[in-house]
């Protein structure tokens, strides 16, 4: 070959000199190109493309016992991975409807511990069937040739008898009349598609639905209880003492907005208490019970000076007194800690009154609409 070749597969045209890549569209009319069979437009434009194929391994004999094996085995490894892909929409979407509701608890059930590994043991056998599936359809049902081929620019000879490379692939393939391996692909693609999207039904849901962020556990008749799950009752702590409380609800202990911190006060503190307008009757006795979320960034509020009657958040240094209702003075934090109006039941443990009477924790945009 020399630099003036012009044959179908060097640089140029058929059989006059031409551009020096792709099939000129001189050569060949759109109309001569239309007239063309596939298999025709498929080996014109490898050659005009300078495409040498080396080596060429036909698949199996449409029909054969060899082709419909491979079949069956594609075919039901992708139905596999569909199945996993739907199991895991099964354990995700039916907990709490049809299966037993997931939640974090002290004393977690046998489902509750469940729950995520099977959510990662089906979506991870799905994509590994998938993967395995693709492998072996590739390796026992499509022809395997070795070509090499030079890259240049493209013209619409090169998209025409590209177009029909492919369609050719497709028809190679020979997923147009392999009806197994469509419906499993079809029905892989579905449950893959359901399973990716199913988790980000998290994320649009509505955050103000049930005023999640207004309301907590804490209701009337509710019992303060340890994070052991034991309830208090008066006389259970020292004056100038703290212990943190939990609503007494499955799950409670858990609630990171319902964390209480139940006070007794010395008899001094008692005596200087400055209740919030309109909470002087949210104690009882000598006890109060503010939140233990900061109003400042939501940290927990955990060290008690009595002496000073101060509640101190070690994150960022704010303190709150106890004997003027929380109220800050000192910190970053402007907001008091509400106030968790208590009282004690018929069997003399303490119980809420209500919720707090406002939002805990750290201020946020629509938080004066709640």
């Amino acid at each position: 070959m020399t630099t003036h070749d012009t044959r179908p597969g060097s640089a140029g045209g058929a059989d006059t000199p031409g551009p020096l890549h792709g099939g000129p569209d001189e050569d060949y009319t759109p109309e001569q190109l239309a007239a063309m069979s596939r298999e025709e437009l498929d080996i014109l434009g490898a050659r005009y493309d300078g495409v040498e194929i080396l080596h060429v391994d036909p698949g199996p004999e449409p029909g054969s016992r060899l082709e419909k094996r491979a079949v069956r085995q594609v075919g039901w490894t992708f139905a596999a991975a569909g199945i996993s892909a739907f199991l895991f929409l099964v354990v995700y979407a039916g907990s709490g409807w049809f299966l037993p509701e997931w939640n974090w608890a002290t004393e977690g059930t046998t489902w509750s511990a469940l729950f995520n590994p099977l959510l990662g043991l089906f979506m991870g056998l799905a994509f590994a069937l998938a993967g395995v599936g693709l492998v072996l359809y590739t390796k026992k049902l499509l022809p395997h040739e070795t070509a090499v081929q030079d890259k240049h620019d493209g013209s619409h000879f090169d998209r025409v008898t590209t177009g029909a490379t492919l369609v050719g692939g497709l028809h190679n393939s020979g997923l147009a009349r392999r009806k197994l391996l469509t419906r499993s692909l079809g029905f892989m693609g579905a449950a893959f598609g359901l399973m990716l999207v199913a988790p980000l039904g998290g994320l649009i849901k509505n955050p103000n639905k049930g005023n999640p962020l207004g309301r907590t556990s804490w209701a009337e008749g509710v019992r303060l209880v340890r994070d052991d799950g034991t309830p208090v009752r008066p006389g259970d702590q020292e004056p100038g003492s703290l212990e943190t409380v939990f609503p007494a609800v499955p799950g409670g202990n858990f609630q990171s907005d319902a964390a209480t911190m139940l006070i007794r006060l010395r008899p001094e503190q008692v005596a200087a208490d400055r209740p919030r307008e309109g909470q002087a009757d949210y104690g009882y006795g000598d006890y109060v019970a503010y939140s233990k979320i900061c109003t400042h960034a939501g940290c927990p509020v955990s060290l008690y000076e009595q002496e000073t009657s101060r509640i101190l958040c070690p994150c960022h240094q704010s303190q709150f007194d106890v004997t003027q209702g929380a109220k800050p003075v000192f910190g970053p934090a402007t907001r008091s800690l509400p106030q968790l109006p208590i009282t004690v039941d018929d069997e003399g443990y303490f119980v809420a009154r209500s919720d707090y009477p406002e939002a805990v924790g750290p201020t946020y945009w629509n938080r004066e609409r709640i």
